[in-house]
């Protein structure tokens, strides 16, 4: 057991940007608030067989890689916004921590290591996200209404009056939409708003438990006129939404250095930080070298955000995904980017894939993968039982494959698969850095026959 007042060595940070030390015992302490080379006394609250978990309480030493948090939100205090984890580490060294967890995922979990590194993608550390999901709660005895994310490890809303990982007319609205969510009848039934940004538009989607007044639609439009905010709304379940009043610009974000532009809807599953998708696209689509004959496959291919790209550099893409309403869209999204006569798409259940599904969609020069973070552990098993089972006449597996991963862990399990017993190289591998200020990594690999 940790002792009062002993000093800890931080020695890395966790998945949870909480610093990991030992104590005198050889007992795990996980260390809010602490960063590695630092040395610290902990005040802990909660103690298990193998480890305890507490906040740091005073410094012998900090790491020179501490800075001052940017947002007064941030931090251990009670109220302190949990939408952030690393603003107090400098944003190099955050990008640095990723790369190890990155690096020692793939070797701990799948035994493999790339033969290069790749150069980490990175953009803008503030204002970059262009999604998020904030609660609102109307707190009946302080007489308010909070919009934002949850207090750090609690169901409490936070205080926030601004964000600085927010774009910055999103943040200059937290305050106003207090005011409007307020003035409505419907203050006590409105539990949630999601924001999406798209290049030219700014759409909210207000969920709201009961039907809305007359009253309460009209100080929607107000806001959004005066606010230049497109209106969405969800009674229901994600199916329900639907735009308040027709008309108006598309949301839509460009990949520019491919001439596609990806119309989508506030509730679509797209990029957070459309500045680091745009240039993530890029890389990828290079690393996958897509030749003029080649044919390739986008796994998980969703609105098509990899295969509109490819199909602008190959002979054909076929993007399948677990959603015929998702291939639908994104079939409609190829003709409008005049890709339809290149890019086909089918639905499957992509978790649960067999080395027969796999056949059946044919052979393809590459493949990109985009699973979400549950992985692509049934494509990577169908891949390492067709090689195993030998060589066909009827089937070729890809000569490259291009992983994109927002879950280190399952990329590695998957990537053991790929190379251990699929008969791959793991050619290259890095991080992006698509959250800022999060413990969230985001990742990419590159796999080579032989």
């Amino acid at each position: 057991m940790t002792a009062d007042g002993e000093w800890l060595e931080v020695e890395s940070l966790d998945l949870e940007a909480r610093g990991v030390s030992h104590d005198a015992e050889g007992k795990v302490v996980f260390i809010e608030g602490s960063l590695p080379g630092e040395r610290v006394q902990v005040h802990i609250h909660r103690r298990k067989k193998n480890w305890e978990q507490g906040t740091v309480s005073a410094f012998a030493r900090e790491s020179s890689q501490r800075v001052r948090p940017a947002c007064p939100h941030f931090g251990l205090h009670a109220g302190a916004c949990g939408g952030c984890k690393m603003q107090h580490l400098h944003p190099a060294a955050q990008i640095a921590v990723k790369q190890r967890t990155l690096e020692d995922d793939l070797w701990h979990l799948g035994k493999v290591r790339p033969e290069r590194v790749l150069r980490p993608i990175e953009g803008t550390s503030w204002g970059y996200r262009d999604r998020a999901r904030l609660s609102v709660r109307h707190v009946a005895k302080k007489g308010t209404v909070l919009v934002g994310f949850h207090e750090r490890a609690s169901r409490y809303i936070a205080d926030m009056q601004e964000c600085h990982v927010l774009p910055p007319r999103v943040s200059a609205l937290l305050l106003p939409l207090r005011d409007l969510v307020m003035s409505l009848d419907a203050r006590e039934t409105v539990p949630q708003l999601e924001l999406a940004a798209g290049d030219a538009v700014l759409a909210l989607v207000l969920r709201h438990l009961e039907p809305l007044s007359d009253r309460d639609l009209s100080r929607l439009r107000a806001f959004g006129a005066l606010h230049r905010v497109q209106w969405w709304l969800q009674p229901k379940g994600p199916d329900t939404v639907h735009r308040l009043d027709a008309g108006g610009a598309r949301l839509a974000y460009g990949l520019p250095e491919f001439g596609v532009v990806m119309p989508f809807e506030p509730t679509d599953f797209t990029q957070v930080n459309s500045g680091i998708n745009a240039v993530l696209v890029g890389r990828a689509v290079r690393l996958l070298d897509p030749r003029p004959d080649d044919r390739v496959i986008d796994w998980f291919c969703g609105l098509g955000n990899f295969t509109l790209p490819i199909a602008t550099r190959a002979r054909e893409v076929l993007g399948v995904e677990g959603s015929e309403a998702l291939v639908l869209r994104a079939r409609a999204n190829a003709e409008r980017n005049g890709l339809g006569a290149r890019a086909t798409f089918a639905a499957r259940n992509l978790f649960e894939v067999t080395p027969d599904t796999v056949v059946a969609d044919g052979s393809a020069e590459r493949w990109l993968v985009d699973p979400p973070r549950e992985g692509a552990f049934a494509l990577a098993k169908a891949l390492a039982d067709l090689h195993q089972a030998g060589p066909r006449a009827d089937w070729a597996a890809p000569l490259r494959i291009v992983y994109v991963s927002c879950n280190p862990a399952t990329l590695a399990r998957d990537a053991g698969l790929i190379v251990h017993q699929a008969g791959y190289r793991c050619a290259a591998a890095g991080v992006v850095n698509m959250f800022p200020h999060t413990a969230h990594v985001e990742s990419m690999a590159v796999f080579e026959r032989g």
